[in-house]
């Protein structure tokens, strides 16, 4: 909608007594990236024309211009609050093209990195519905655990939000005894953290006042507009990329798919406290069923050699500098791969032309699907339920903007 349009539907709008509201993108539940100009009745949203791209970063287009290993910094940038899980789903998709199979002890450890990743933005998600709905006591708490995680992160690769971890053909290195430790006293710790926040939001009148009802979308809306992950599953579609179309092993564990009923905030609350339980019986299943073995594939063309073979092996040295300089050709093909990311289907589709860097990568991103639903799902309500229900979307700024 160009200026003059809106100007003339702004003078409408005030003809008919309606008021306009600016919703971002300066807002702090906006994340300063996204504007909606609400049409107020008072309290009351009449319409909405939501806006976005005021961080857009040309992730796509920054793709085309780098090696394909290069690329993996790019997708941790995306949904920041569970970067290992975009990191491994780019590398799926590399090892999708060129026919890579993983070593199934590489597969476990990333499970388990994925499922501490979805904990992790969860945890986020659901603390800052409890803080809009005036709980902050309950975000302090489970932050703790939160920054378990990046931990346990921190000792793997030794970063902590934008982790990239992991390569293409499997991992780095393997779990330190360090790590271990940490994940280890985190299965401890977990399950009571979340018991007493549950305690505390989810049959707390208020809460419940403020969350039942507040935008809601039905399964048949929430299908047509392409939802994913547990804003669907709120709306009571069992559709999980994990358990439709597994990869890294998930087909190797038991866990529940849970579904809610109305779709709505506390629906999408409930559903992700739920899945973090999970979560933590799939980290459980995967050290359990933890198999001996390499931690990553045979392929020295793609895969970075050992700094002590790099000094001491002339082929290795070879290897690197092909790999560093983005000199490793890939072959021709078109791929698409899709992971079960913290807010639904994260996907790569990938067209590759034999040459160094892809031809086009396009991503779907399941914020940037499920936004478009935010309008409709806000029309009638509260203003207040407009923070609620963008909250409990969960859109994280770097991957609606993409």
């Amino acid at each position: 909608m160009n200026t003059t349009d809106l100007e003339k539907k702004r003078a409408e709008i005030e003809k008919q007594g309606y008021s306009i509201l600016n919703l971002g993108p300066t807002h702090p539940a906006t994340h300063g990236i996204f504007q909606n100009i609400l049409t107020m009745d008072g309290d009351i949203i009449i319409d909405a024309v939501p806006t976005v791209g005021y961080i857009h970063r040309a992730f796509e287009k920054l793709a085309e211009r780098r090696a394909y290993y290069q690329i993996t910094t790019i997708t941790d940038r995306m949904n920041y609050c569970s970067s290992p899980i975009n990191n491994f789903g780019w590398h799926m998709t590399m090892e999708k093209l060129l026919g890579i199979e993983v070593p199934k002890r590489a597969q476990y450890l990333r499970v388990i990195l994925m499922e501490l990743a979805r904990i992790a933005d969860h945890l986020i998600c659901n603390s800052v519905i409890g803080v809009d709905t005036g709980a902050l006591s309950g975000f302090l708490y489970v932050f703790q655990e939160r920054e378990k995680v990046y931990e346990i992160y921190e000792e793997i690769c030794g970063a902590r939000l934008t982790t990239n971890l992991g390569r293409i053909g499997g991992l780095e290195r393997d779990f330190p005894k360090k790590a271990w430790d940490k994940i280890h006293a985190f299965i401890e710790s977990l399950p009571k953290a979340l018991d007493e926040f549950e305690t505390l939001l989810s049959r707390n009148r208020i809460f419940m006042d403020r969350t039942i009802g507040a935008g809601p979308i039905s399964a048949e809306r929430a299908l047509n507009y392409g939802f994913t992950g547990p804003n669907l599953r709120a709306a009571g579609v069992d559709y999980d990329v994990r358990v439709a179309t597994p990869y890294s092993s998930y087909e190797d564990f038991d866990f529940q798919i849970p579904v809610g009923v109305n779709g709505d905030t506390y629906d999408r609350f409930m559903v992700r406290q739920e899945e973090m339980h999970q979560s933590l019986s799939i980290i459980k299943q995967a050290i359990a069923k933890l198999p001996e073995g390499p931690i990553h594939a045979d392929v020295p063309e793609i895969y970075l050699p050992p700094k002590e073979e790099v000094y001491n092996n002339m082929e290795a040295l070879i290897y690197q500098f092909k790999i560093v300089m983005g000199e490793s050709n890939v072959p021709a093909g078109e791929v698409y791969h899709s992971v079960e990311g913290g807010n639904g289907e994260l996907g790569f589709y990938l067209i590759s032309d034999g040459g160094r860097t892809p031809f086009r990568l396009s991503l779907r991103r399941p914020c940037f699907i499920y936004y478009q639903a935010y309008t409709e799902m806000i029309k009638g309500a509260m203003l207040s339920d407009a923070i609620l229900t963008l909250s409990s979307l969960n859109v994280i700024a770097g991957e609606l903007d993409a």
